[in-house]
């Protein structure tokens, strides 16, 4: 069993998920877990969960006989906090390559481990020298097998801008045509193109209830992101055994295949920190979306299938896998 500080910023959408995943697991597996959910750097909640996390540890350094004993794991999602390194024997990063500041690079070397999520991140941070490990990731089963599901198209980009929201809303709005595709953008502050009336766009938050039915009461979800630190609304698309389509790069196209989805045409458009981000080609868009509304049923079943029997492969996959990692890393007890 190791003692492990968990820190990640709380905020509320994918780092929370991701914080609860990973604490979870770790229990399961016998290990003691701090969680230190970070919010603005300025907020003096934030303040008061570091001084939680390190009474924390000075309680359990004086219950078991020594002095300000330190954690024997530091894991930290996304963000660097150089200010915990010396909290821990190891310090391990779980990077999101697209929000990996240049100001972070120099803090590297402290860094005693990376754990990638996608083999595209192992790759960017092997080459930068850091010691990396691949680990996988996993994300929420959104399955509902109790929802009707029809022949119609769902994107759910949640907060983000870079899900190729608006390009689809103007290849919809050229396409009358088109079955109707039910867009959950919450982003805020945006002047959008006149909706089109085949598609409806939903931009207030909604329970986690429902966005689950409206996962599951689609054929067919859309997911061309530019970029993506794993891609959570790709594995909650692949687990209900829709047919899922994304962008044709990296880390995209790691997680949705031929075999178990279908991925578009794209180009490079720029970088987002230490990420490639990556458009779609409108002609290659337009081609596929007509592609799906042709498909049969048996073609969509089998891909359905296909995606399904991935996402719980991986999900087995990842859970040991993140776990072996976690023992290998572990510091050994000192001897008494």
């Amino acid at each position: 069993m190791a003692n492990i500080n968990l820190i990640a910023r709380d905020n509320g959408a994918g780092l929370t998920r991701d914080m609860h995943l990973l604490a979870g697991l770790l229990r399961e597996g016998g290990h003691d877990v701090t969680i230190t959910g970070l919010g603005h750097r300025s907020r003096l909640s934030n303040r008061l969960r570091r001084l939680y996390a390190r009474l924390r540890r000075l309680f359990r350094g004086w219950f078991s006989g020594k002095l300000n004993a330190r954690y024997d794991i530091n894991i930290m999602l996304e963000h660097v906090r150089p200010e915990s390194f010396d909290q821990a024997h190891v310090n391990i990063l779980v990077p999101n390559p697209e929000w990996f500041r240049e100001e972070w690079l120099r803090e590297l070397p402290h860094i005693d481990l990376i754990f990638a999520k996608t083999r595209h991140a192992e790759r960017i941070f092997s080459e930068l020298g850091c010691r990396t490990m691949f680990v996988g990731f996993t994300g929420s089963d959104y399955l509902d097998a109790n929802v009707t599901r029809a022949p119609t198209f769902f994107h759910g980009p949640g907060r983000s801008g870079n899900k190729g929201t608006l390009p689809l809303l103007e290849l919809w709005a050229q396409h009358p045509e088109w079955p109707q595709l039910t867009i959950v953008w919450r982003r805020k502050h945006l002047e959008l193109p006149p909706i089109p009336a085949n598609v409806q766009l939903i931009r207030d938050y909604l329970p986690e209830a429902e966005l689950r039915r409206l996962h599951n009461a689609h054929t067919f979800h859309l997911c061309p992101s530019q970029t993506e630190g794993f891609g959570h609304s790709l594995i909650e698309s692949l687990s209900t055994g829709c047919v899922t389509i994304t962008t044709d790069a990296e880390p995209m196209n790691e997680l949705v295949t031929t075999e178990r989805g279908v991925v578009v045409g794209a180009h490079q458009a720029g970088t987002q920190e230490l990420a490639t981000l990556y458009d779609f080609d409108l002609d290659a868009m337009r081609d596929t979306v007509e592609r799906c509304i042709a498909m049969t049923q048996d073609e969509q079943a089998s891909l359905g299938k296909a995606a399904r029997e991935w996402y719980e492969a991986n999900d087995r996959a990842f859970r040991q896998q993140f776990l072996e990692a976690i023992a290998a890393a572990t510091p050994p007890a000192p001897e008494t």
